[in-house]
């Protein structure tokens, strides 16, 4: 069993895990987020869905934060996943880091993929197949110091704070 993450301690990484004196994780500031809906987080994070089907194909192999969007799908399976795997919409949490999950490889979806990803065969077409390992969670759910702005983010890590001068100066 992996060491749960620790979110009371800060940390300035190289990107590899790391672990107070307890043994937790402690979190990452430049370590990327993905931002992804509920039901799939938190099937990801107790291992059921081992991957992640998406339009594009992965980044290379990297551990990665899980952040919730602050809605669950809508998508008809997921209601049916929620239902499969017994999960209450009203407990899965919004808007916040989740835990982490490695990145390990990436394929072009096929039918076979349908039940790892929790998803039917129909929602696979022309889509790859992000390999997910090492699912951990959070004891308790890290709000993120920054927001997301797309599909990846750094939570605890502002970008691009360079000022911007007017008229050049």
């Amino acid at each position: 069993m992996l060491p749960p993450l620790d979110p009371t301690s800060k940390s300035e990484g190289d990107g590899q895990p790391s672990y107070n004196d307890a043994g937790l994780l402690v979190p990452d500031r430049s370590r990327l987020a993905l931002t992804i809906q509920q039901p799939w987080a938190e099937l990801i994070l107790r291992g059921i869905k081992t991957l992640e089907v998406r339009t594009i194909s992965s980044p290379p192999h990297q551990l990665i934060y899980l952040y919730t969007s602050r809605k669950v799908s809508r998508a008809a399976y997921a209601g049916e996943a929620m239902e499969a795997h017994s999960l209450d919409e009203e407990s899965l949490p919004l808007g916040v880091v989740v835990g982490t999950v490695e990145i390990v490889g990436c394929h072009a979806a096929v039918e076979e993929d349908a039940a790892a990803a929790c998803v039917p065969t129909s929602a696979l077409a022309g889509k790859y197949c992000w390999e997910l390992a090492e699912p951990r969670r959070c004891p308790i759910p890290l709000v993120p110091r920054y927001t997301p702005f797309g599909m990846w983010f750094y939570p605890f890590l502002r970008q691009g704070t360079k000022r911007r001068r007017k008229n050049g100066n």
